[in-house]
């Protein structure tokens, strides 16, 4: 009887290069995503278009259970909105970005016009987090967790399912890496939050 545990091949996104022969606008970014919901769509500060399959069932449900938590804190404190994983935001370096969690304060959202709003909002958030499914390549990950944080951002987790580990990014700090923790706390960035982690692991 064959008792290993089947390989999990990691899946890259699939790069459509863009520039410079062509140059999609905010808007038509926009756009485009709004005719193919089905994908998770970013894009990079070079104008790359990076299509992601949706993610699966398993680790949609984590995610959920993730910004419930942050949701209920969010609604508890009042300081600021919270996003989940279909929001995107537009970096200061053009990259559009969808984390699976964020959240800002109050005042920096609501400093943005209503109609910059609807789209992809020109701002970075205070915090983010993103869960890693089985596919998803560490690497990759890290890569924009880094960016996040040249971008503004100021708290980011990055859980680790597939080996569950935590890695928390912090501006002008080395990434600190934790080995199966129970809880994270929101630090100084959502004082008093408290994410419980046997519901992501």
């Amino acid at each position: 009887m064959n008792t290993q545990t089947p390989t999990v091949t990691e899946i890259l996104p699939m790069v459509i290069k863009m520039q410079p022969d062509i140059i999609m606008t905010d808007d038509q970014f926009f756009d485009f995503c709004q005719l193919n919901r089905d994908f998770r769509i970013e894009r990079n500060q070079f104008g790359d278009l990076l299509i992601m399959s949706p993610t699966g069932s398993e680790t949609d449900e984590r995610n959920f259970n993730l910004i419930v938590q942050l949701g209920i804190w969010t609604k508890k404190d009042g300081t600021g909105v919270g996003f989940g994983s279909s929001g995107g935001f537009t970096l200061p370096n053009g990259a559009v970005r969808s984390p699976d969690a964020a959240w800002i304060k109050k005042e920096r959202w609501e400093a943005i016009p209503t109609e910059q709003r609807k789209k992809f909002a020109p701002i970075c958030p205070d915090f983010v987090v993103e869960l890693r499914s089985e596919t998803d390549s560490l690497k990759t990950l890290q890569e924009k967790m880094e960016e996040y944080i040249e971008n503004g951002v100021k708290l980011a987790w990055l859980i680790d399912r597939k080996q569950q580990k935590v890695y928390i990014y912090r501006p002008i700090q080395p990434v600190e890496e934790l080995d199966h923790p129970q809880t994270l706390n929101g630090e100084d960035i959502l004082p008093g939050f408290v994410l419980d982690l046997r519901e992501i692991w």
